[in-house]
Order: structure tokens, then C-alpha cells, then sequence
């Protein structure tokens, strides 16, 4: 699989020298498994606690999803809020609520107190394609304000969209100021940078090959063991069959991007003239977002039968000149894809495999701003304070249907429906 480019002030970024993987057997407070940013950020605000901390990773940091995702920066989960009280109650349904929004201020702090270089901006723009989703906009906007006392959203009619994005293809959007973008894969490295500077290990190249429960507990390399008195499974979509049971209840889903060649200022800033992040209301989405050195990047389309980076690109391209008809004489610069994990209900998946064996997967990708809050209540739930992490934890969850064989089969049928509901 392609790695993601990210791209900085002027140039493709360029790839850190590599950490060295695990040298021999390691004692420690905490093993983390996946340096994503879930991983580093619980890596962080442990070593901050004063735990010694040990982040293993089988590629490097921020390979996964983190680094590969389209970086906007959202509340909430891909769980939309009414399914969420049916799962949870109302009440616990808020705490979920409150913990994403605090996720979205964890971001911003962590940003400004570690000088994380990451191209934060703000603002985003969900938009309509079709009047039901213009409406749904509409409610949507009046509901967080009502009743999830977020005032930051503002309903934004065609005329007034018009004037901030250059497509006829959208009707209407739902404006959020306290949302926006970074770089993801820089964001993911800073805090990987920040935790080393906090105390905590960070070893790449270093795949997990197996966990084992106990007092304390083990992980296994082909570098070397490392016992631990709590393990942190923070792989998602890539931690194959270290934990069959959780495999079972997420289907790792490929999603693919593009970048344009340079635009120049003027003509990339024409494209999106607020500079916000934008991603559409279908199932199947699109997003994009301006980079820092005005391109266009672009991502859409899933994949639940395989991946296939090259054969996406011109996919994506042809939905890109959908959006932005004016781009058919600028070139693709660089095209990626990636896995994110996704749960049956669509809700983030966190909880405990024992007493010392804890673990976060099924952001759905919805994981910027969750994946950090994620890192820090796994590491309260660690020192002993796991009010906030339980809330998640009792979300229900069960094993997609059909099994090993059958379930992405039985999973490409349903998005086949799901596709023929954005046509309508």
C-alpha cells in the first residue's frame, strides 16, 4: 500500500529518519500498541502522569489511518446523536457529546503547548446536495443548540454558500467554527514528539505478535518481550490477529485521496474562499479540504472488497471534477489510500479485554479530535479514574454478521443500498 503525502509550507513532506525498533526484553508501567494518535496521545498524558510508557509500532508513526485520514477535525462520533440515546439514554449520550467537544479544545491546547507545526485551521462546511439533507441540516443546527448547548453551528442558504464555494453543487451547509483541519500526519508526529519529550519509548518498526494477559502482562516481538503491569491495544484496522476478538467487531474499509499539483494562492483560495474543511451529506461522501501550500486534496469513495490506491485515483479524480469542473486542466500530483475501521453501529468501540488489558478501536472515521480524547481517558481510566472511558465502554457492540468469510461480501450488498438511498 501507498504511504500518504501530506504536504507542508511548500514542498512534500519529508519522511523523519526512522526510530529504532525494541532492543531486547523492556519492563514497563504501560505497553501501547499503535502509534496512532490515539496511541500517542494516551502515550503522552501517561508519561505526563509519571507512568513509564513504552509505544510499539510496526511501521511508523502516524502510518495508519491517522496519518492517511483527510484531517478535518469534527465533535461527535460517526454515530449520529439520536442512535447514540437509543444505545446509551440520553444522559450518557451528552457525557459522549461533551467528551468530542472537549476533544476539539484537547487539540487546540495540545497544538499550542507542544508548537505542534500542523497547519491547524479553522472552520467546516457540511453541504447539501439534496433538499432532505438541506433540512436535515436545518434541524441539525437547531438541535445542537437546543438541546447540546453547542451555539457554534450556523445554517448557510445557497446564495451566501455560493459566494464561499465555487461548485453549483451543493444547495446548503451547516457552518461550525469551533471544527476545522490540520495536517494529520504532522499532528500525529507531534504528539509522538511530545510523549518522547514527557518520558514515554517510542519504537517503530516493531509489530506486535501476540499479547498474553497476567499480573504482569506480555507482549511479544520479534524483538523482544515487554512486560507490563497494563497493555493498551491501539491498532484499529491494523492489529490483524493479535486480538481476534476484536477483529471480529470492526471491518478495516479502504478510503482513498488525491492532491493536486500547486494551484497558486489565488486560484486555490477561489476554490474555498473561508478556507474550511468541506465534506457532503451523501453515505458515500466527499471531502476536501486547501492545503497549506494551495493544493486541492481531495477523498472520497470506500472500498469494503480491497484497496487498490492506483485504480482509485482516477475515481476520485472524476467525483473531484464533479465538485470543481474549473480543475480538468490541473494535474493529480500524488494519490493514497488507506483502512479505517468501522463498527457495526458506527460508535467508537473502547473497553477491556481484562482487568489490565484495555483497548480503543471503531472510529469510523470520525477520529481526529476523538482518537486524542480517546488517548487521555484511556490514560485517566489507567490511574484509576474511568467515569469518562466507562461511558464509551457501555456502548453495545456485536460482530458483523457472516463471519470471517462473509462479512464483507454481506457488507458490499448493504452499501449497495446505501448508494442507491444518495441518488434519490
Amino acid at each position: 500500500m501507498q504511504h500518504a503525502v501530506n504536504y507542508g509550507d511548500s514542498i512534500f513532506d519529508i519522511t523523519p529518519p526512522p526510530r529504532p525498533p525494541l532492543a531486547g526484553d523492556r519492563v514497563c508501567d504501560v505497553c501501547i500498541v499503535g502509534a496512532g494518535i490515539a496511541g500517542c496521545s494516551a502515550a503522552l498524558h501517561l508519561a505526563e502522569r509519571g507512568f513509564s510508557v513504552l509505544l510499539l509500532e510496526a511501521q511508523s508513526v502516524g502510518w495508519g489511518a491517522s496519518g492517511r485520514s483527510g484531517g478535518q477535525v469534527l465533535p461527535g462520533t460517526a454515530a449520529p446523536q439520536s442512535q447514540l440515546r437509543g444505545l446509551l439514554g440520553a444522559s450518557d449520550a451528552r457525557r459522549v457529546w461533551d467528551t468530542t467537544v472537549d476533544g476539539l479544545g484537547l487539540l487546540r491546547s495540545l497544538i499550542a503547548r507542544h508548537a505542534i507545526d500542523c497547519a491547524w485551521t479553522p472552520g467546516h462546511l457540511q453541504v447539501a446536495i439534496k433538499p432532505r439533507q438541506a433540512d436535515a441540516l436545518r434541524a441539525e443546527s437547531e438541535q445542537l443548540a437546543r438541546h447540546y448547548d453547542y451555539p457554534s453551528t450556523r445554517f448557510i442558504e445557497r446564495d451566501e454558500l455560493r459566494s464561499l464555494i465555487a461548485s453549483e453543487r451543493y444547495i446548503a451547509a451547516l457552518y461550525d467554527g469551533a471544527s476545522g483541519h490540520v495536517d494529520p500526519l504532522r499532528y500525529t508526529r507531534g504528539l509522538a514528539h511530545a510523549a518522547e519529550r514527557a518520558g514515554a519509548l517510542v519504537c517503530e518498526g516493531t509489530r506486535v505478535l501476540e499479547y498474553r494477559p497476567g499480573d504482569p502482562a506480555s507482549v511479544r516481538t520479534a524483538f523482544g518481550t515487554v512486560r507490563a503491569a497494563h497493555i493498551l491495544l491501539a491498532g484499529n484496522a491494523w492489529l490483524g490477529e493479535v486480538a481476534p476478538e476484536l477483529a471480529a467487531r470492526i471491518l478495516p474499509v479502504g478510503t482513498y485521496m488525491i492532491a493536486t499539483e500547486p494551484l497558486g494562492a489565488d486560484r486555490a483560495a477561489a476554490l474555498i474562499r473561508n478556507n474550511a474543511a468541506v465534506a457532503d451529506s451523501n453515505w458515500v461522501l466527499d471531502y476536501f479540504r486547501r492545503s497549506a501550500d494551495h493544493r486541492l486534496l481531495f477523498g472520497g469513495r470506500v472500498s469494503y472488497s480491497g484497496l487498490d490506491p492506483g485504480a482509485g485515483a482516477a475515481a476520485t479524480r472524476r467525483r473531484l471534477l464533479a465538485v470543481f469542473p474549473q480543475l480538468a486542466d490541473v494535474p493529480v500530483a500524488q494519490a493514497w489510500g488507506g483502512y479505517l475501521d468501522i463498527t457495526v453501529n458506527r460508535a467508537p468501540d473502547f473497553g477491556r479485554l481484562g482487568p489490565n488489558i484495555w483497548y480503543l478501536q471503531g472510529f469510523s472515521g470520525h477520529g481526529i479530535a476523538l482518537a486524542g480524547s480517546a488517548g487521555k481517558l484511556a490514560a485517566e481510566a489507567i490511574s484509576g479514574t474511568a467515569e469518562r472511558f466507562d461511558v464509551f465502554a457501555r456502548i453495545p457492540h456485536r460482530r458483523f454478521p457472516g463471519g470471517p468469510y462473509l462479512r464483507r461480501p454481506a457488507l458490499v450488498l448493504a452499501m449497495l443500498w446505501y448508494r442507491l438511498r444518495d441518488l434519490l
